[in-house]
């Protein structure tokens, strides 16, 4: 992508990643998307569709650096994420996604499969989210952008 030096500053800036403590099995949930894939589940197939197309989307929000509209994107997508599978969030997670949203957040989503992991969220007002999270019993996790892929001790605490 062709992502201006000031978008990809200000996105890294903006960005708060938080564990949720919850571990669990990406494939179980991967599985029932691929099975129903398989079977041509026309609800399947077309959120599929829609988050690739929200991946496109993306990609001119960040392009024409405007983060406000790929943090929305951010949202729809996970709204949309979990209607694939009941497995994809939980009540504890819905909480933290629904207060990070009322505490500055403009956008966020569950990191990988789903039903556990990490929380991102993009927000202006950093401080006001950090501390919302916080009392509500999420660590944050530091990260820096690589352009090489992750490493051992590219995590900041």
């Amino acid at each position: 992508m062709k992502i201006s030096n000031q978008t990809r500053h200000n996105l890294e800036d903006n960005l708060l990643l938080f564990f949720t403590g919850y571990s669990r099995s990406a494939s179980a949930i991967l599985k029932e998307q691929d099975q129903k894939s398989k079977q041509d589940d026309k609800s399947m197939i077309e959120n599929l569709h829609f988050v690739k197309d929200l991946g496109l989307q993306s990609q001119r929000a960040l392009e024409g650096g405007d983060l406000h509209e790929f943090a929305r994107l951010m949202d729809v997508h996970w709204q949309r994420k979990k209607q694939r599978s009941g497995g994809m969030s939980n009540p504890k997670i819905n909480e933290w996604y629904d207060l990070a949203m009322a505490s500055g957040a403009l956008g966020g989503k569950l990191i990988g499969a789903g039903g556990g992991g990490f929380l991102m969220f993009y927000a202006e007002d950093k401080t006001k989210l950090r501390q919302a999270m916080t009392q509500g019993g999420l660590e944050e996790v530091r990260f820096p952008f690589r352009f090489r892929g992750n490493q051992t001790g590219d995590f900041l605490n």
